[in-house]
């Protein structure tokens, strides 16, 4: 098998991962990714879309992670591992689709505007 490489977003953060057959290593950025993600909720949101495959031990992924927060990130890297998942046999692609897996999460930070000190927050009133 080949090393299968897709990418990943959520706001800021992009994940970048080659694929390949393995042990079930995840690499991120040159650390261990339970070292790198120290938080269970985050390595848990990780792992889904190799749980939902039933191949949690069939891969090695390296993973180049930049930009953004710790769970952007990782919810980054659970769109790309699902889309890898999907590269290797189309009969995963169902299974994840109806999990919500395979979905970029469209939401970003609405830009502060002028004359505000926040995004929608405004300054306080004075009537006199």
């Amino acid at each position: 098998m080949e090393v299968v490489n897709t990418i990943g977003r959520r706001k800021t953060a992009v994940a970048r991962i080659y694929l390949k057959e393995g042990k079930g290593n995840i690499i991120v950025n040159k650390k261990d990714y339970k070292e790198y993600f120290p938080s269970a909720t985050l390595q848990y949101v990780i792992n889904q879309p190799l749980e939902i495959t039933k191949s949690t031990n069939k891969y090695d992924i390296k993973v180049n992670l930049d930009g953004g927060g710790l769970t952007g990130q990782a919810e980054a890297l659970r769109l790309a591992i699902a889309r890898a998942m999907c590269k290797i046999d189309e009969e995963n692609r169902s299974a994840l689709k109806t999990k919500g897996l395979l979905k970029r999460d469209p939401r970003m930070v609405e830009r502060k505007k002028p004359g505000q000190p926040k995004a929608r927050k405004k300054f306080q009133f004075s009537k006199r």
